[in-house]
C-alpha cells in the first residue's frame, strides 16, 4: 500500500474514527490525542498489516487500544465527579447519544461498532478481543436496556 492510498483510506475513516472514541472517551481533547496516537501507530506499523482489506478494522483495534490507555491514566489523574459530561457529537441524535452515555463501557462499545458503524459481530469479536458469544451477549443486553427506556421504540419509528 502506498502512502498516498495509506492517507486517503485513514481520512475516509476520520467519521468512524471520532464516533469510536466519542463511546469511550468524554473529553474532546482526548479523543483527539487518541485519534492521533493511533493513526500514527499504524503508520509507523503499517507494513506488518498482512491483508489490506482489513485496515479499517485494524486500525480501529489500535484506537481502541489508545482510548483504554488514556482512561487508565486519567484514573489516576482525575476523580469521577471531575469530570463533565460530554457534548454529542455534532451529527448525533441527542437522545441516541444520551442513551449510549449511560450505558456501561463495555455495552457501549459493542452497541456503537455494531448499530452506528456497521460492523458484524465477528469482526466485533475480533476487534474488541473478546469471543463472538460475548459481542452477542452485549449487543442483546444493550437492547434490553433500550427496551427498558423505550429508546427503542424512539429509534425504529
Amino acid at each position: 500500500m502506498t502512502n498516498q492510498d495509506f492517507a486517503a483510506r485513514i481520512i475516509a475513516m476520520q467519521g468512524t474514527l471520532y464516533r469510536v472514541t466519542c463511546s469511550l472517551l468524554r473529553e474532546h481533547a482526548d479523543r483527539e490525542d487518541a485519534v492521533q496516537s493511533a493513526i500514527e501507530k499504524a503508520w509507523r506499523k503499517s507494513g506488518t498489516l498482512r491483508d489490506e482489506s482489513r485496515l479499517q478494522p485494524w486500525v480501529v483495534r489500535i484506537l481502541i487500544n489508545e482510548c483504554y490507555t488514556i482512561l487508565r491514566h486519567q484514573k489516576r489523574e482525575t476523580p469521577v465527579e471531575a469530570i463533565p459530561d460530554a457534548p454529542a457529537p455534532l451529527t448525533a441524535d441527542p437522545d441516541l447519544y444520551r442513551f449510549f452515555t449511560d450505558l456501561p463501557d463495555k455495552l457501549r462499545l459493542t452497541m456503537v461498532l455494531h448499530y452506528v458503524e456497521g460492523y458484524d459481530v465477528k469482526e466485533i469479536a475480533r476487534m474488541q478481543r473478546i469471543p463472538v458469544g460475548t459481542v452477542k451477549t452485549r449487543l442483546m443486553r444493550g437492547r434490553e436496556k433500550m427496551k427498558e427506556n423505550n429508546t427503542l421504540k424512539e429509534v425504529q419509528d
